[in-house]
């Protein structure tokens, strides 16, 4: 297919509405810049008189722990945040997932990677060092290679394995599709420099990627606001959204807050984090400031 150059026309939800949405991991406790970035799509939402959506993305069910859960709805509440409807739980969504990743075996679009990470850094370095070897730390196929019989005694093994998306045959399905920043404009989806990704984890049975993608069509979203550190994740879901036939959004990626030293916010910096303000004393009003994001913030990325 040729390349496309314009992205279809972003959906909106029923009646014309903008969704967005804040979908926090419960890893750990929320930081100022999560504060920044919920209050961006509440805002983003209000403005344009559409809904906010809240979603709790706890598919890693060993990172993710339920006391934190509890802590990000408190925090938030305390903020001021409000959100549209019930909070979406992603691990409730694994036979949605599942779904997703048949059709797209079916489609031959996926094929199991048995690797471990150790043996890809070393076939990355072994092809860096030929004349025309790859520049980059993109996935050198090593089991896109491997026949139906070497598959087969794999899986006799019980060896765990990934399922990763060869790229190459996405693309030739629905060629380079195009998707829209509010802040950066457009470009075209082009997965190749990055090699064939994980498309559903050993330990999981998903990935980051198959169920942002199908949970953010799932609840409707429109404006898909957050930091600019998962930019480039954007191309991985816009191609997604083209083999599973589903509803293309906007983006707005926003910038990401530092500390005093110029370093991005963790949640292991406790003198960011919401609860740690909270207990110090601080105002609800005191800490939106803090998060960038005082009472009078022009709404942002508004259409």
């Amino acid at each position: 297919m040729s390349e496309a150059t314009t992205p279809e026309t972003p959906p909106t939800g029923a009646g014309g509405e903008t969704v967005t949405r804040f979908a926090p991991s419960p890893t750990g406790l929320l930081h100022l810049g999560h504060a920044h970035s919920a209050l961006v799509a509440q805002a983003a939402a209000r403005h344009a008189g559409g809904r906010f959506v809240l979603r709790i993305e706890d598919i890693d069910t060993v990172r993710c722990k339920a006391g934190f859960v509890d802590a990000i709805l408190e925090d938030l509440t305390w903020l001021g945040l409000s959100w549209d409807g019930p909070v979406l739980r992603q691990r409730e969504r694994q036979g949605a997932h599942a779904e997703a990743l048949a059709r797209l075996d079916a489609l031959g679009l996926l094929y199991p990677c048995f690797c471990t990470r150790k043996e890809i850094r070393a076939e990355i370095q072994q092809a860096a060092a030929a004349p025309h070897g790859p520049a980059g730390g993109a996935y050198p196929g090593t089991c896109r290679r491997l026949t139906s019989a070497q598959r087969a005694a794999r899986h006799a093994e019980g060896q765990p394995y990934a399922l990763r998306l060869d790229v190459n045959a996405a693309h030739e399905r629905v060629g380079f599709p195009a998707w829209h920043d509010r802040h950066a404009g457009t470009a075209t989806a082009d997965l190749r420099p990055g090699g064939d990704i994980i498309i559903a984890r050993k330990d999981i049975g998903t990935s980051y990627h198959l169920a942002v993608t199908l949970d953010d069509a799932a609840q409707g979203v429109t404006l898909v606001t957050r930091g600019a550190d998962l930019i480039d994740s954007t191309p991985v879901h816009r191609v997604l959204q083209a083999l599973l036939d589903l509803p293309v959004p906007e983006w707005a990626h926003h910038g990401l807050l530092a500390d005093a030293a110029g370093r991005r916010l963790a949640k292991r910096d406790r003198s960011q984090g919401i609860r740690y303000l909270r207990e110090a004393g601080y105002t609800p009003a005191q800490v939106r400031a803090m998060a960038d994001f005082p009472a009078d913030t022009p709404a942002p990325y508004s259409a």
